[in-house]
C-alpha cells in the first residue's frame, strides 16, 4: 500500500484527476511499480474505447505531474484531441466536451489550471504517489514526513535520513 492520508485530496473535480493518476504507483511492501487501472476502469465502468483513451491521457499527464512533460502542450494536445471548448455562463466560464471520462479530466485540469491550483497537484520524487500540496507557500515536496499508519510511508523523512548519511560519508 501507499500513502492515502486524507489530507492529501485534491479539491473539488480535481480530486477524480489525482484518483486516475494513483492507479499507477510503486506500494510499500513490495516497492515494485503497479498498474491498477484495470481494476480501477473496471470499477467505474468504462468502455474498452474510454479505457484506452483514458489510460494514454493517465499516461501523459502522469509525466506532467513528475515534471517530466510540458503541461502546456499536453494540456493543450488533450484539449483539441477531446473537442473541449469553453462556455460563458452567468459570470462563470467552464468547458464542455464530448469527450467522456477523458473529458472530464481534462476539464478538471482545465480548471484546476485557471485557478492557480495545477502546480499543487504533485508526484512523491520516492514512490511517486500524486498528492495535493495544501501547504501555505505550496513547497511541499514528498507524499508525508512520517508515515500516518502501517500503510503509509515517510518518503520526506528517509530523503532526509538518506542526504543526511551521504553527507556524513562525504566528510569522512
Amino acid at each position: 500500500m501507499v500513502n492515502n492520508a486524507g489530507d492529501q485530496a485534491a479539491p473539488g473535480a480535481l480530486e477524480a484527476l489525482r484518483a486516475l493518476l494513483n492507479t499507477w504507483r510503486i506500494p510499500n511492501d513490495t516497492r515494485e511499480a503497479e498498474d491498477r487501472f484495470e481494476a480501477y476502469a473496471d470499477d467505474a465502468g468504462w468502455s474498452h474505447a474510454e479505457r484506452r483513451e483514458l489510460l494514454s491521457l493517465r499516461d501523459e499527464l502522469r509525466r506532467v505531474v513528475e515534471r517530466t512533460a510540458d503541461t502546456d502542450a499536453v494540456v493543450n494536445d488533450w484539449t483539441v484531441r477531446l473537442d473541449v471548448r469553453p462556455r460563458v455562463s452567468g459570470d462563470g466560464v467552464g468547458f464542455v466536451h464530448r469527450g467522456g471520462p477523458a473529458g472530464d479530466m481534462v476539464t478538471a485540469a482545465l480548471d484546476a489550471i485557471a485557478a492557480g491550483r495545477w502546480h499543487r497537484l504533485k508526484a512523491c520524487p520516492d514512490c511517486r504517489w500524486v498528492f495535493y500540496d495544501h501547504s501555505r507557500n505550496g513547497a511541499k515536496r514528498w507524499c508525508l514526513m512520517t508515515a500516518g499508519g502501517p500503510d503509509g510511508r515517510s518518503c520526506g523523512s528517509i530523503a532526509k535520513v538518506r542526504a543526511h548519511r551521504q553527507r556524513a560519508r562525504d566528510a569522512e
